[in-house]
Order: C-alpha cells, then structure tokens, then sequence
C-alpha cells in the first residue's frame, strides 16, 4: 500500500512547528547545556527532526483514514473523537523511542532523569492538540469549500438547462408564427409569399447558425432583426417601419439570443399595421446601459387578439436566470416601452 502524500499545509506545519519542538526536547534531555554546548544542535537536534519527522507522518497516515472514514462535514465530532488514540498510539511510542533511544545509546552523556518522559510527552501533546485543532479546522474550511462549489455547480446546471429550455421554446415559436404568415399570404399576394419564403429561409438560416450558445452580441442581434423586418416589410409593405439609434460602443454587450425578434413580433401582434396607420418600431440604446424597443399603441380589438404572452414572459425568465431583474415595461404617453438590460 502506498503511503498518502500529505499536502502543502501538513509540511508547513511540520517544518514550521519542529524548530520548536526539537527546542523543547532538547533542553529536557540537556537542560541548560542547549545553550553552552555546540554538539546538541549538530548531533542532537537534526535526530529530533529526524525522528519527528517519521512520527509525523505515521501521524499523518493515522489522520488520512480517519478522514477517509469519516469524511463528512456532520461526521466532524466522530472524527475529532477518533484522533483522541493518535496520542496513546503515536505520541506515546514516539516519545519513548526518544528517550530511549538517546539514554540506550548515551548520545552526548545523557541519561534517562526522573519526569524526562512525562514533560517530553507533555511537549509532544501540546503541540498535537495546536495542530491536530489547525489541521482539523483547515480540512472543514475545505470541505465547506467544496460543498460551495458543488452547489454552485449544480445551480448553475439548473440555470443552463432552465435557460436551453427557454430558449428551445423560441425556435418553434418563431417559426410557427412565419408560417401563419406565410400561409395567409399565399391567399392573398402569392408574389410576396415567394419573396416572404425567400427572406424567410435567411432569416431561418441565420437563426440556427447563432442560436447556439442562448447569447448574442447587439450587433448579431441588429443584424438579425434587419433580416426580420425585411420579412415584415415583404408582409405589411408602408405598413411598418423599422428605426434603430445603436451606439457603437454597445455593439459588443450581449442580450438574450431573439430578444429583439420576440419584442418586435410582440409590437406587431398587438397593434394595427396598415399602409393607412403605419406602426413604427423604435430600437436604441439608453445612456444607462440598456436596450429600448418602443412603439405607439395603436392596439387591435380585444377580439382579434389571440395573445399567450410567450414574449415578454419568455424574455423576463432568462433575465431572471442571468440574475437580473429590472426588465422594465411601461406605457407612457400613449407609447409602449420595453428596457432590457445589456450584458
């Protein structure tokens, strides 16, 4: 079996911690000796940190399957129960091969001195309870920051699969609204039908190539909704009218990939558009970040509304999902205004 391989932090305690320690034993084996004779620190002392070292990490071995076994933030008191024998089977054992060791071998004329093993095992458990407390304290940091991440993870799959199936949702939409058009004007204007087609199969094409990643840049999203008025000019001729007031440095922020179609159909299905009552549809940017699409209210008869509110709701969720929620909708002096917040 492999021996684990202690992490960063475990070194720096060991290697920040042993000056100390070798410190202490070494003046409980020569008392004030440690001050006076130079052979300590070259003989003595790197043996201490010799031995430390292996009693560390037959402590760190110890320490690794307990929190293998008990690897859970609510498993945190079974685990600090359980390095309690860490003393009595590592410490213990390490202290006497020190003490031992040094009076069996009479390294630098020391001898085993009544209450030498009981102040090393003192020392040696200090300084266990100081770091077993770190090394305990460091490990539920960790794993709270696990968990942290683990449940951002798991939101934000939620966010994407809320937000893929938002935006799946919009395709079929679109696409079943160009074909109610395109099927009455087959009965009406077949030269246009063809033209609408045309267009139609552009606008389809440039859809499926940019809607991929549910975010789109104002300038792709100006692009598309070109293309899109040019199927509503092909439909309601003087009718409509598109204006855009984009400033250039907002080209590159991004809003919801068909943001401005959905909005600009929902201008449309609601008011009248004749060559008598044009409807203008106005796009532009605010000063204070946003996108605005507005147009006059010139509504149809409640009769002949068949609204789902696909639109606007559609529109708010994914905002809801980005975490913003100042979509704003008004209707102010006989106008009707949607502000959508750029990315």
């Amino acid at each position: 079996m492999t021996m684990p391989v202690p992490p960063r932090y475990q070194y720096i305690g060991f290697f920040s911690s042993m000056p100390v320690i070798g410190f202490f034993l070494s003046y409980i084996l020569y008392n004030d000796r440690v001050f006076q004779d130079w052979k300590i620190w070259v003989v003595a002392f790197p043996l201490l940190y010799l031995m430390g070292y292996f009693s560390w990490r037959l402590h760190y071995v110890y320490d690794y399957h307990i929190h293998k076994k008990f690897p859970s933030l609510s498993e945190t008191r079974k685990r600090v129960l359980w390095t309690i024998p860490v003393n009595l089977f590592v410490m213990t054992p390490s202290v006497l091969i020190i003490f031992y060791s040094f009076d069996y071998f009479q390294i630098l004329g020391y001898r085993l001195q009544e209450n030498d093993l009981l102040y090393g095992y003192l020392a040696g458990l200090g300084v266990n309870i100081v770091f077993e407390s770190l090394w305990e304290v460091i490990y539920i940091i960790d794993k709270y920051k696990e968990s942290a991440a683990e449940a951002a993870m798991i939101e934000q799959m939620h966010l994407r699969q809320e937000f893929d199936r938002l935006k799946e949702k919009v395709n079929p939409h679109f696409l079943f609204n160009s074909f109610n058009t395109l099927s009455s004007l087959i009965s009406t204007d077949k030269g246009n039908a063809e033209k609408f087609l045309n267009e139609l199969s552009k606008v389809y094409r440039y859809l499926l190539r940019n809607n991929e990643t549910g975010m789109s840049s104002i300038s792709q999203e100006m692009q598309f909704i070109d293309s899109y008025a040019s199927l509503l000019t092909t439909r309601y001729g003087e009718g409509f009218r598109l204006v855009t007031e984009i400033s250039q440095e907002c080209n590159d922020k991004e809003i919801p990939t068909l943001s401005l179609q959905l909005l600009v159909e929902n201008a449309v299905k609601h008011n009248v558009v004749s060559k008598e009552k044009p409807l203008e549809v106005k796009i532009d940017t605010t000063s204070d970040g946003y996108l605005r699409v507005s147009n006059p209210l010139q509504l149809k008869t409640r009769s002949v509304i068949d609204s789902t509110g696909f639109g606007l709701s559609n529109i708010c969720e994914k905002y809801k999902l980005l975490n913003r929620e100042d979509v704003s909708i008004t209707s102010v002096d006989n106008q009707f205004v949607v502000k959508i917040p750029m990315l």
